[in-house]
């Protein structure tokens, strides 16, 4: 994984515990929020995805917000690549692609609700890899 992605990783856990720190300092009480599945970039070092798609795992973990109005959509699978389920089991979410003027080809499929299956495609939907040790 780049140090720049440890860097901002490192940054954002230090602002959440500032955030918390200030708030107890001051008597106010933090709002309740539901835990969501630890996404842990180690795991995803060897699986050869972008970086862009552990930040979408993330998102898919937390319930968003998501960058696009169609990330959580219902994916049809008209294509048959992926393993035939009822319609709404499949939702597609956006995998940002630098340098990209729209939201390019990448995308993360998830299976069930919650997600219990994950699949990347790098080619809009021509092929599927499944993704393992996705948060459950």
């Amino acid at each position: 994984m780049p140090r720049t992605w440890g860097f901002v990783l490192l940054a954002a856990v230090a602002l959440v515990a500032a955030s918390g720190w200030w708030a107890s300092e001051r008597g106010e009480q933090e709002p309740a929020v539901a835990e969501a599945p630890a996404v842990r970039p180690d795991a995803f070092e060897s699986t050869g995805l972008p970086p862009e798609a552990l930040a979408t795992l993330q998102a898919i973990a937390k319930g968003g917000p998501f960058p696009y109005d169609r990330d959580g959509t219902v994916f049809q699978n008209r294509e048959g690549l992926l393993p035939p389920q009822p319609r709404g089991y499949y939702r597609e979410y956006t995998v940002e692609t630098p340098r990209s003027g729209d939201r390019g080809a990448r995308r993360i499929v998830t299976g069930g609700d919650p997600p219990e299956a994950y699949w990347y495609t790098d080619d809009h939907y021509r092929s599927f890899r499944r993704i393992e040790g996705a948060p459950p």
